[in-house]
């Protein structure tokens, strides 16, 4: 994937980099702090993505994303400002995002996950989860090690629930039960901070959205033997009667997907 990153500022532009090469490790990214160099750039390299500061000293950002677009149809432009008032005129010009500033990882991951023009490179599954049986989940072929274990059961509730944002209270009524989701409220903040370093340390960030009191997962991004299994995929492993067999919670979906299984052999029957 080719992402492309212009901001006047040097600081901001350094910034930027980091952090996407944080959330997108296999990303070739290129930043610039003129629009000149930047539509030189681009005449010569094809961007999936571009960050562009819209107040840029000289050409500002919006009239650069009409040019790049011209060049590259199938860019995704995601304004970066300080300020609300250019919201208009950016989504006039149907970008992708629009950012403002201070630029931080979780606005970068939102922008991620609802690109207007699909990216291949982005949607590549580094995440890969197991749901029948008990529940585990790999960078590549290494087992994930989060700092507590209701992290683990966290994301397991999360990819259950295939892409639905769940909220605080709803979260903390499924980790521990019956008890008064008050008590358990700060917690919940660390097995959230838990799940994004962890899935930030191996290049899967962008597979997690989180939003005011809300948190989720992007389906398209984890290899899942669930989903598979879900839509019919050739290959797909086989349903054997477990599913997370390791959490009570569970044992709803387990049941229906009994119930899907049957109605399966019926159809093959």
């Amino acid at each position: 994937m080719n992402i492309l990153v212009v901001d006047d500022e040097s600081v901001a532009v350094d910034g930027l980099i980091r952090t996407l090469h944080k959330l997108l490790p296999e990303a070739d990214i290129k930043g610039f702090r003129t629009a000149a160099e930047a539509l030189a750039e681009a005449g010569r390299t094809s961007f999936d993505i571009a960050f562009l500061d819209i107040s840029l000293s000289g050409e500002n950002g919006l009239t650069l994303a009409k040019k790049i677009t011209g060049i590259s149809p199938s860019t995704n432009i995601i304004f970066t400002t300080g300020y609300d008032e250019y919201a208009r005129d950016a989504f006039s010009l149907h970008a992708s995002g629009y950012i403002t500033k201070p630029v931080t990882p979780d606005k970068i991951r939102r922008e991620l996950a609802d690109l207007r023009r699909p990216v291949a490179a982005c949607r590549a599954k580094v995440l890969k989860a197991r749901c029948f049986g008990n529940f585990e989940v790999f960078a590549g072929d290494a087992p994930l090690r989060f700092r507590y274990n209701k992290t683990r059961e966290m994301l397991a509730y999360l990819i259950d629930r295939r892409g639905a944002l769940c909220a605080t209270d709803a979260l903390c009524a499924i980790l521990w039960e019956n008890d008064d989701p008050e008590q358990h409220r700060s917690y919940l903040k660390n097995l959230r901070t838990d799940l994004i370093e962890v899935l930030d340390s191996v290049g899967a960030g962008s597979a997690v959205v989180r939003q005011w009191n809300r948190i989720g997962i992007v389906p398209e991004l984890i290899d899942c033997d669930y989903y598979q299994w879900l839509s019919g995929e050739t290959g797909a492993a086989t349903y054997r009667g477990e599913y997370m067999s390791q959490y009570s919670w569970a044992e709803m979906t387990n049941g229906w997907l009994d119930t899907e299984y049957a109605n399966r052999g019926s159809e093959r029957g």
